[in-house]
């Protein structure tokens, strides 16, 4: 490795042979939403709901609580009326078993917060009814010790799935990519190969573009990352292509502009776009020069990435371009706000960068001109979720169980604070109005109807 990667890597925060549709695949009804993926529908944390609660509690507007087994950090994703998301249980040490080896200036070196590979793991995917929390099928998708440790703050299960409808696809980085049907059958599973993590485990989630499931694949120095698209009824690779980018636990994000749909990496050395049809690479720029976890967020002209550790940094770069992008083409640059693990928001004009502290900054999208600055939650919080929107409120919700009720637009206001009985490391997901908050334990079902 180039240098000692340290923090979090949670997020904490992804065919000739047609496979049809489902009959147990449940229909969606014009006013029902879906949240199918990391960050939502368009990947940008924003639900077109309008209807939502605002106030809740551990007793208050909960429609139910289920619980689940083991430890995860990946958002529920919700179709209709199921919803899925993964979990690890942790089993007892096996011994002779050990993490991959990492080097560090040629020596081997540990983080002080690696753990896990010496213990049996059992990664699981879940489908729940999203009207009860009634539990409706659990499949391993793996079990055995993992090729690399996690943060101990962390967790294996930390990718969010992705649905399109018919299948569920879940990724737990080197232990592989599955696709479930609705009613848990493996239809298959794809092997990305051993990628060593420094030990802080898998952050990226998988995303869906037309017959491609995607994956950013980046590991230790960068000397075997690759970005690779399998297809989503084999699980065939359709195209991979390498990529020397140091290990990251940012996903990928699928921006639409006027003239062609264009995959944007974040990445330490460099921010790179590929043609999601074939993996060419469009065009590149400098890296984040950090640890690459926050998510992209994007208009249709133009991309902002960001990091926090160890430099602060965002900056908005022009989409449609080829070849390398100079330091001078970047439309600007903001080096104060930033978050180590949660990604900002990008809803309407303003642009929100969250610390891991919950200090919020708002800039003009456009521009990076500051609307303001030093916004703060009531009380000292730490957060790992990344924010949510809906109807011009955003949601904060910290490692304590508070989600702090943020009124979007110029001027910074904490309109409610909610709290629940268990820390939350999970990103709330939106749909039909509901909100699912999964919490340490289980997982909340939100909403203003409770019967």
């Amino acid at each position: 490795m180039k240098r000692a990667l340290t923090g979090i890597a949670l997020l904490a925060i992804i065919s000739l042979i047609s496979i049809p549709v489902l009959s147990t695949s449940p229909a969606i009804k014009d006013k029902e939403s879906n949240w199918p993926q990391w960050r939502g529908p368009e990947s940008t944390g924003i639900s077109p709901d309008k209807d939502l609660p605002t106030e809740w509690s551990a007793s208050k507007n909960v429609k139910w609580k289920t619980a689940i087994p083991g430890k995860g950090h990946s958002q529920p994703i919700v179709w209709a009326k199921r919803v899925f998301l993964t979990t690890a249980v942790e089993g007892e040490v096996v011994p002779g078993a050990k993490a991959a080896t990492h080097k560090v200036d040629g020596k081997d070196w540990k983080h002080p917060d690696s753990v896990g590979a010496d213990r049996k793991h059992t990664f699981k995917v879940m489908s729940l009814d999203r009207d009860t929390g009634k539990i409706l099928w659990e499949q391993t998708a793996w079990e055995g010790t993992p090729y690399d440790d996690r943060h101990r703050k962390s967790s294996y299960a930390a990718p969010t799935p992705a649905t399109d409808g018919r299948m569920v696809y879940t990724y737990f980085g080197s232990e592989g990519l599955y696709a479930h049907d609705f009613e848990g059958k493996l239809a298959w599973r794809y092997l990305p190969g051993k990628m060593g993590t420094a030990g802080m485990g898998t952050g990226t989630s998988p995303i869906l573009y037309e017959n491609f499931v995607i994956l950013q694949c980046d590991e230790e120095d960068g000397v075997n990352s690759f970005i690779v698209a399998v297809d989503k009824k084999s699980g065939k690779e359709v195209w991979k292509t390498p990529r020397k980018v140091q290990v990251s636990w940012s996903s990928p994000v699928l921006i639409k502009t006027a003239k062609r749909t264009e995959l944007v990496t974040s990445g330490n050395e460099a921010i790179i776009s590929y043609d999601p049809a074939t993996g060419k690479e469009l065009w590149r720029t400098k890296g984040v020069e950090s640890n690459a976890i926050p998510n992209p967020v994007a208009t249709n002209e133009m991309v902002i990435v960001s990091a926090g550790f160890p430099a602060k940094i965002a900056m908005a770069l022009r989409l449609g371009a080829s070849g390398e992008i100079k330091d001078s083409d970047v439309v600007w640059k903001y080096t104060k706000g930033t978050a180590y693990v949660p990604s900002p928001i990008l809803y309407g004009e303003y642009l929100y960068l969250m610390s891991d502290r919950g200090i919020i900054t708002c800039l003009n999208a456009k521009t990076g001109e500051v609307v303001y600055e030093g916004g703060r939650v009531p009380i000292p919080a730490t957060f790992t979720a990344s924010p949510v929107a809906f109807d011009n409120k955003i949601l904060l919700t910290s490692e304590d169980g508070d989600t702090f009720v943020i009124k979007a637009g110029p001027k910074h206001e904490v309109l409610g604070t909610n709290s629940l009985d268990e820390p939350v490391y999970a990103s709330p997901a939106i749909a039909d109005g509901k909100i699912f908050i999964r919490g340490e334990k289980h997982l909340y079902c939100i909403s203003k109807t409770v019967k």
